[in-house]
């Protein structure tokens, strides 16, 4: 059975990193990851760079990928003008974010859900129009920073909005990394029944250390399509602790181990995430990586 991988690393990944990065080890980084198998890749961001400095360079990355048959790149984008920027780099599918809470929708996005509707629906409109793909997510779905628990029903609100809007999948996020595996099964049987399996992602952080037995609740509820980061860098600028998303060698490790097919070679993954930790020069969080370089020796 096949599960689909979306790395993210290379925006959720970099956008809460201090230290530039230079463009050319974006690129790399983002070559070796193709390299490994991966077909759906994040590139950047193009949100203000006053908001992330890290992603800046988002034009010159997206310009610079490898076009190769069967993977396609997405870009964040928050409005028109970052759809614009977007399709004049030749990328081909986006995504809109939003929160399910409405504190965080607001430190996130500077607006209110209700005010983010208008803004999401004019530009996946507007993408559509011109032929592209549109993903969404949802953040906050399992805990807030500033509200603690969030409603059900308020993130299946978003969901069904952005679901109505046009978008092809929505990515229910655990931005903060405080779900359990009930949680997670209680919130997409939900959600499964409002959209289908099919129109769903599931994307973990691992910030207390569920973030793979958050995946196997959601595999159980027919979730086929899952975000990760590779080495497990990220994190939310706008909620504070969040720092971890799951790691794509561990995830590929897990799915592999439970029969699921990703299409993704795990040495050459490694091979990527140690990459990204030189470029970092430090280590990184994921479990298999520090597996693989200590057999190295």
């Amino acid at each position: 059975m096949q599960v689909q991988v979306v790395e993210v690393g290379p925006r959720d990944g970099l956008q809460n990193e201090k230290e530039m990065i230079p463009t050319e080890g974006k690129i790399r980084l983002i070559e070796r990851l193709v390299e490994a198998g991966l077909q759906r890749v994040e590139a950047s961001s193009f949100v203000n760079p006053r908001w992330i400095p890290q992603l800046a360079d988002a034009a010159e990355v997206c310009r610079a990928l490898p076009q190769l048959p069967g993977v396609r790149y997405s870009a964040l984008v928050p409005n028109l003008k970052g759809l614009e920027r977007a399709r004049e780099c030749g990328l081909t599918e986006v995504a809109v974010f939003m929160s399910a809470s409405e504190t965080h929708n607001l430190k996130n996005i500077n607006k209110t859900i209700a005010e983010t509707f208008p803004v999401l629906r004019e530009t996946t409109r507007e993408a559509l129009a011109l032929g592209m793909r549109v993903r969404g997510y949802v953040s906050t779905v399992f805990g807030c920073p500033y509200e603690g628990e969030v409603s059900l029903d308020s993130s299946r609100r978003v969901t069904e909005e952005l679901v109505a809007m046009g978008v092809y999948e929505v990515s229910i996020g655990d931005t903060i990394g405080v779900a359990t595996p009930r949680q997670v099964h209680e919130v997409f049987a939900a959600l499964v029944k409002d959209v289908t399996t099919e129109r769903l992602a599931g994307h973990f952080h691992d910030t207390r250390g569920t973030g793979l037995a958050n995946v196997a609740a959601a595999l159980e509820e027919g979730i086929r399509t899952f975000d990760s980061s590779i080495g497990g860098l990220g994190g939310c600028p706008y909620a504070p602790g969040a720092a971890g998303n799951i790691s794509t060698e561990d995830l590929v490790y897990l799915l592999h181990g439970m029969g699921y097919q990703t299409g993704i070679d795990l040495v050459k993954l490694t091979e990527a995430g140690a990459y990204m930790q030189e470029l970092l020069g430090r280590p990184l969080p994921s479990k298999v990586l520090q597996a693989a370089l200590a057999q190295k020796g």
